[in-house]
């Protein structure tokens, strides 16, 4: 059992981050107090926050995400595909075929072939695009091939 220095209940360690740095390995702040304090922070600091997310790419709003599926219903729907073949068990994530590294993006060179995918790092990925376009199909409604 440890007590939270904030609200000072007692818990078992499992409340508690991990943190190298303690005595006992845990944070002394529960971990309820913790996301009490970062959407405090959050909150006071917005507009900071707002930027810095948007210097990231984060946080996109839904009118984004909706004008970019229906720009690109190909993709939209082949991303989907291509994620629940993952989660299946049906496609597996390879390292980049570029330099090898293991963080990888499924790459389309032909949106009307799901499953037909490279796979890219982000950097790699990235540079084929701006050598290369969208990619074959983009912007087409359907899938032909699964």
């Amino acid at each position: 059992m440890k007590e939270c220095i904030k609200c000072h209940h007692a818990f078992g360690l499992e409340k508690f981050y991990k943190h190298k740095q303690m005595a006992d390995g845990h944070l002394n702040k529960c971990k309820e107090c913790c996301k009490k304090d970062a959407i405090k922070n959050r909150l006071e600091n917005i507009e900071y926050y707002r930027e810095y997310d948007r210097k990231r790419g984060c946080r996109n709003g839904y009118g984004y995400i909706k004008e970019y599926r229906e720009k690109y219903p190909a993709k939209y729907k082949e991303h989907s595909v291509v994620s629940n073949a993952v989660r299946d068990k049906k496609l597996f994530r390879m390292p980049c075929e570029a330099c090898g590294a293991e963080n990888t993006h499924a790459h389309h060179d032909d949106y009307l072939k799901p499953l037909n995918v490279r796979w890219l790092c982000p950097i790699h990925h990235c540079e084929w695009h701006k050598l290369n376009g969208e990619g074959l199909n983009a912007t087409s409604k359907g899938t032909n091939e699964k």
